[in-house]
């Protein structure tokens, strides 16, 4: 009888997991951005992006949820030696916590401010004062924006040292 090995598993759930984190994020930007704000108008716009990025943010702390525990159980079980293929590098570990960081920095710190200029900026009366509302909504909406970016590159080198770690990984552990 065979056995499962669950460093496989774990690492394949893993991938799958970073590839919905990228590749959502993507998806979003290139084609749901867009297709949205060339259908709807501004109000009805943001708040339906809104909601995508208020799923995708909570997709987003479900795989920081696995990929910490299948993490923690590979230390546990190989360790951080290199010359174990399921092993946990500490750059893993690093680029987990910036990614913990950021997406509580984006849905804890920044995320309930920008709604509140956002509803500021839709409930606001005259021209000037809406534009004074939206400016101050794109500003921090900026900042939010790159964090999302910075994010994006956090989860993409994740993928790419596990897909880099599992292609070379005979070569990286003979030197």
């Amino acid at each position: 009888m065979k056995r499962i090995n669950w460093g496989v598993v774990g690492f394949l759930f893993e991938l799958c997991a970073l590839i919905l984190w990228v590749g959502g994020l993507i998806v979003i930007i290139a084609l749901v951005i867009p297709a949205v704000f060339n259908s709807f108008g501004m109000e009805a716009a943001g708040r339906f992006l809104r909601r995508v990025f208020d799923g995708f943010g909570l997709m987003n702390v479900w795989i920081l949820i696995l990929l910490s525990v299948v993490a923690g159980i590979r230390f546990r079980a190989f360790g951080h030696n290199p010359s174990e293929m399921f092993a946990v590098s500490s750059v893993e570990w690093w680029l987990l916590a910036g990614m913990g960081i950021m997406t509580f920095t984006i849905l804890v710190v920044l995320g309930p401010q920008a709604i509140s200029l956002q509803e500021e900026a839709f409930e606001a009366v005259s021209k000037e004062d809406k534009d004074i509302a939206y400016a101050k909504f794109f500003r921090l909406h900026m900042i939010v924006r790159a964090c999302h970016l910075v994010n994006f590159g956090l989860a993409a080198s994740l993928l790419i040292a596990k897909v880099r770690k599992a292609l070379f990984h005979r070569s990286m552990a003979l030197r």
